[in-house]
C-alpha cells in the first residue's frame, strides 16, 4: 500500500505544478506534470523492488534515476520551441524537469524534500514571474 500512496503523492505534487502552468496558459499542464512526477516515482519504486532480487549482481540503484533524468531531458527538449524569433517553453521544460525530480524524491521516500521542492517551484512559477514581468520589464 505504501507504494500506491507514494504514487498518489507524486501525482498530486506534480499536478500542483501543472495547475499553475495551465492557469498561465502554458504548453504543458496538470496531466503532463502529474504524469511526469508519478512516472518518475514509479521508476524509482520499481528499482527499489528489483534491486533486492538481483543482489548477486553489481548493480547501482542510481542508474534508474540517471535514466529518468536523461529521458525527461528528451521530453523537455520537445517542449522548447522558437516562435517568432523568441524562445518559448523553457520555463515549462525546467518545471517538467523539476517534476521528475519531485517524483524521484517521493519514490525514494523523501516526502519533506519533495513537498519543499514543489512549494519552491510554485514560488518560482508565481512570485518570480511577477517580479520578472512587473518589476524588471516595466522598471
Amino acid at each position: 500500500m505504501e507504494s500506491f500512496s507514494l504514487l498518489i503523492i507524486a501525482l498530486i505534487l506534480g499536478s500542483a505544478l501543472g495547475l499553475e502552468r495551465s492557469l498561465a496558459h502554458k504548453t504543458a499542464g496538470v496531466r503532463t506534470f502529474g504524469l511526469v512526477s508519478m512516472g518518475s516515482c514509479l521508476f524509482i519504486l520499481i528499482a527499489r523492488f528489483v534491486i533486492p532480487t538481483v543482489a548477486t549482481f553489481d548493480y547501482d540503484p542510481l542508474r534508474i534515476a540517471a535514466g529518468v533524468v536523461m529521458g525527461i531531458g528528451f521530453l523537455c527538449g520537445g517542449v522548447i520551441i522558437f516562435k517568432d524569433s523568441t524562445l518559448v517553453g523553457l520555463t515549462t521544460a525546467a518545471g517538467l524537469w523539476v517534476a521528475a525530480g519531485i517524483g524521484m524524491a517521493v519514490g525514494y521516500g523523501f516526502l519533506p524534500l519533495a513537498l519543499f521542492a514543489t512549494l519552491a517551484t510554485l514560488l518560482v512559477f508565481t512570485v518570480f514571474w511577477f517580479i520578472e514581468h512587473k518589476v524588471i520589464t516595466q522598471g
